[in-house]
Parts: C-alpha cells; sequence; structure tokens
C-alpha cells in the first residue's frame, strides 16, 4: 500500500502513521538496505528510496546493484565509488544524506555533507585508476579498498540540530519520520487534554 502511493506524501504519513498505531515499526531509508519500494524487514517496514525527493528509479537501480554484487556499503567513499556517478549525481547525494538514508555509514549527517564533494573526487580518481588499469598497493595484494577504509579527513562537527534534521526530512519525505518538532512539548499536551 504505502508503495502503490509512494507519489502522495499524504497519503504515506496517513498509512506511516497508521502502521505505528497498528504497532508496526517504519524504519528510515537506508541505502545499506533499502530497495526502490517499501519492503518488509524483520517484522518492520522499511522506507523505500523511491518515495524520496530527487531520488529517481535508475539511481536507485545503480544502488541496488552494486550494494548486491558486492555487499553493503562500508563509507562514502565506497558508495560514491559503487554507483554510476551519472546517475547518482550530487543533488541525489545530498537528498540521501539530508533525509538520513546514510546514517548507517557511520558518521553525522553534517560531517557527511562536509566531507561529500571529497569523497565524490576521491571515488571518481579510484575509478579512474581501475578504468585506466592502474593497480595500487593495496589491489596487488589483496586488501580492497572496502576494508582499508578512508583516508577522507571527517571533520570533528556536531550533528544539525534536530529541529533541522527533522525539517529536512520533511522537505524530502514529505512527512517527520523519525521525531516530530512538538515531540518535546507532547507531555506538556497531554496535561492540557485532561484538564
Amino acid at each position: 500500500l504505502l508503495s502503490s502511493e509512494r507519489d502522495n506524501t499524504d497519503k504515506i504519513a496517513q498509512y506511516v502513521e497508521e502502521s505505528r498505531r497498528m504497532g508496526i515499526p517504519i524504519r528510515p531509508p537506508d541505502v545499506r538496505h533499502s530497495f526502490a519500494r517499501f519492503t518488509v524487514e524483520e517484522g518492520a517496514i522499511r522506507y523505500g528510496l523511491l518515495a524520496i525527493k530527487n531520488v529517481g528509479e535508475k539511481a536507485i537501480e545503480s544502488i541496488v546493484e552494486s550494494r548486491q554484487a558486492h555487499g553493503p556499503f562500508v563509507s562514502l567513499v565506497d558508495f560514491c565509488q559503487g554507483v554510476d556517478s551519472r546517475l547518482v549525481n550530487r543533488k541525489v547525494l545530498e537528498s540521501l544524506i539530508k533525509c538520513g538514508a546514510m546514517d548507517g555509514l557511520g558518521l553525522k549527517r553534517s560531517q557527511l555533507m562536509a566531507v561529500l564533494e571529497s569523497a565524490m573526487e576521491m571515488a571518481a580518481r579510484r575509478q579512474k585508476e581501475k578504468g585506466g588499469g592502474q593497480l595500487s598497493f593495496f589491489d596487488v595484494f589483496g586488501e580492497s579498498q572496502r576494508e582499508r577504509g578512508d583516508e577522507l579527513k571527517v571533520p570533528d562537527l556536531e550533528e544539525w540540530p534536530k529541529e533541522q534534521r527533522l525539517a529536512f526530512e520533511k522537505s524530502l519525505l514529505g512527512f517527520y519520520l523519525t521525531g516530530h518538532p512538538l515531540d518535546a512539548y507532547r507531555p506538556l499536551l497531554g496535561v492540557l487534554a485532561q484538564a
């Protein structure tokens, strides 16, 4: 039902709320686990990537194909290197970061945005080296670039404030998925409702 209404954010919000009321958890989109459509995952519903604004079907196909061929992504550079950069461009990457679909890569959203340009350049350089037949020291000795990690210099940044993260979710998903701006006031609203 959620997949069939992926373009209607009002209906998705309604169905997500109904799922929560029924005790069915909704897991956020995740490039390490999500597919194009909403899927069932261990008794929960995993948010589909196709319901994220600015993320098209061809980009998702590239993400899923790379993940199925090489396993879950381990870093931002690994992700950028594994997907087709013509389909998964900067706008798509920014949307994935801002809505939380890359939270599983081990960095804060603020850090992911800060190193995005460097990660894209590093991935393009590695793809060019592989395309040109150049072998790195790690390729010669059998150590994959996934295993050795990134050389990215990740700044020590605070995560974006909750309000900003929720605002990005609202703009890209059409509703608040991981929280609500009024969550801090729920106890007060409950008291006022009883008065």
